[in-house]
């Protein structure tokens, strides 16, 4: 397979994994499979000085019940469908009790990364009683994270 082909066949599963939400009562289950690990790193998408990502809600330390409403917050940049090429911009991704995954690849899709390349702000999903670690992650029109990464802190919730 030529190396344009495999990109663009990794662009592809990538785009159908962010163009729909998780269903509310399963967070991070995708219908696309992740990219290969062997995919060669890609340029990354410049982000400007100053640009963030953070949790409107909820609050880290905050107890709470499912459904999980979550509402994402963005400055310095705009959010775009994934797909959609546009200087300082990108698309939300969730990370669940997961650490930073490869910044020169696209972002997983699974339970602990969840897409939201349809342009979402914001979420219900249910997760297991008990604490789990929340992180944002804005990746570009590729699903790649920009350079530096947009990421917001970690916050911390307990699920009743």
């Amino acid at each position: 397979m030529k190396p344009v082909t495999a990109l663009v066949a990794v662009l592809t599963i990538c785009v159908g994994a962010c163009d729909t939400q998780p269903a509310a009562t399963a967070p991070g289950v995708s219908d696309a499979a992740t990219p290969p690990a062997a995919a060669a790193a890609l340029q990354r998408t410049p982000s400007p000085a100053g640009a963030r990502v953070f949790f409107i809600t909820p609050a880290d330390g905050e107890t709470v019940s499912n459904p999980v409403k979550i509402e994402f917050g963005i400055e310095g940049m705009a959010v775009a469908r994934a797909g959609t090429e546009q200087p300082d911009s990108g698309h939300h991704h969730l990370l669940i009790d997961a650490g930073l995954p490869a910044l020169d690849l696209p972002i997983p899709a699974d339970a602990n990364y969840i897409h939201f390349g349809d342009g979402s702000t914001s979420t219900e999903i249910s997760l297991s009683p008990g604490s789990h670690t929340l992180r944002m992650l804005l990746g570009d029109y590729r699903h790649v994270p920009h350079d530096p990464p947009v990421t917001s802190d970690i916050i911390t919730i307990t699920v009743q």
